[in-house]
């Protein structure tokens, strides 16, 4: 009895760790095949100064300048953004003036500037200025995000454009340059290209996103300003958008607000129409950075939008928009010259 007992407890044994063995297997199966659908990126490692300089070449074929940004690596810690609005306000964009923005450096800081309020609070890796440093947290950490910041930043240094233009614009032609970069060097089958291209597909998407769900947020602020609707009403109703929006647009919970959303749609308003004109001029990236080179020297300058529209205040969301239309119709007819034109 003991023996057959014995033989009958080992061969379960046996046939668990066949069981488990098998589990094991198509667990490592799924991760590897989940790891190259949706890979994750690689750090940045030890040679980030090569990369810095490589990237510095890509950027040069394909028409841009020389920058100061990154030359020096800062020992100060990351700098912060805090904005707050009234939560009956939807702001245009980040430069609307309906936010007040502060230097905060916790979010706690940053909540006892507006109680009552939507505030908008994140830490920034870099500064979007001319002689950007580097910083501790762009050289330990992904190597996605580290090209995106190079990139980005040093195309902000070669057009002089309205920020609401811009901000899409470098975010469109830092999208597409990344993933050719990154093919270029590291090959298509490669999971640095196959983790930079994901980053790049998953901000465009979240641009098309933005727009969506801050058009419905609009149209409900817009029937609440025609008193359609109660306070309550467009309260209830803009909190149900934030919570169907927050999965889509990569928010955490209960985080999504009007002055966030409005801050994001600076990056995403124009993205759309801008991919459009890039996709028109046959996705050439130096003929795209050649083309919005020529917008940026025959755009209309501030003053004549103003006194076109006889704006007064050059802070006011009046002539934030403006000028970006001024800017958006430059290129439309700059595109449609875009055949004779030798930019």
């Amino acid at each position: 009895m003991i023996e057959a007992a014995g033989k009958n407890v080992n061969g379960r044994s046996a046939r668990g760790l066949v069981v488990v063995a098998l589990l094991a297997a198509l667990t490592a199966g799924c991760t590897q095949l989940r790891e190259f659908v949706f890979p994750s990126a690689p750090g940045v490692t030890g040679e980030w100064a090569v990369l810095l300089n490589e990237i510095r070449d890509y950027e040069h074929r394909i028409g841009f300048v020389g920058t100061d940004n990154f030359v020096v690596v800062s020992q100060e810690q990351d700098g912060a953004l805090c904005g707050h609005a009234s939560r009956l306000t939807l702001p245009y964009s980040y430069e609307d003036p309906a936010i007040e923005w502060h230097d905060s450096e916790t979010e706690e800081e940053c909540r006892a500037h507006g109680r009552d309020t939507d505030i908008y609070f994140r830490t920034l890796e870099a500064w979007g200025e001319v002689g950007t440093p580097l910083t501790a947290s762009m050289i330990t950490g992904k190597l996605d995000r580290f090209i995106y910041l190079i990139m980005h930043e040093d195309c902000h240094d070669q057009f002089g454009l309205p920020y609401g233009i811009e901000e899409a614009l470098c975010d469109l032609i830092t999208h597409k340059a990344m993933a050719a970069f990154t093919e270029e060097k590291y090959g298509f089958f490669a999971r640095e290209h196959r983790a930079v291209r994901r980053y790049a597909e998953t901000q465009s998407r979240l641009a098309r996103a933005t727009i969506t769900y801050y058009e419905q947020l609009a149209a409900l602020h817009a029937r609440h300003g025609r008193k359609e609707i109660s306070l309550d009403v467009l309260l209830r109703e803009s909190a149900a958008i934030f919570k169907d929006a927050e999965k889509p647009l990569a928010w955490t919970q209960g985080e999504l607000n009007n002055v966030g959303l409005a801050y994001h749609m600076t990056y995403s308003r124009h993205y759309p129409f801008l991919e459009s004109v890039s996709d028109a001029l046959g996705r050439d990236l130096a003929r795209t950075v050649a083309f919005f080179r020529h917008v940026d020297k025959i755009k209309p300058s501030r003053a004549a939008v103003m006194r076109q529209h006889r704006i007064a205040d050059e802070s006011s969301v009046e002539f934030i928009r403006a000028y970006e239309a001024a800017v958006v119709e430059t290129i439309r007819k700059a595109l449609a010259d875009a055949p004779k034109t030798p930019f």
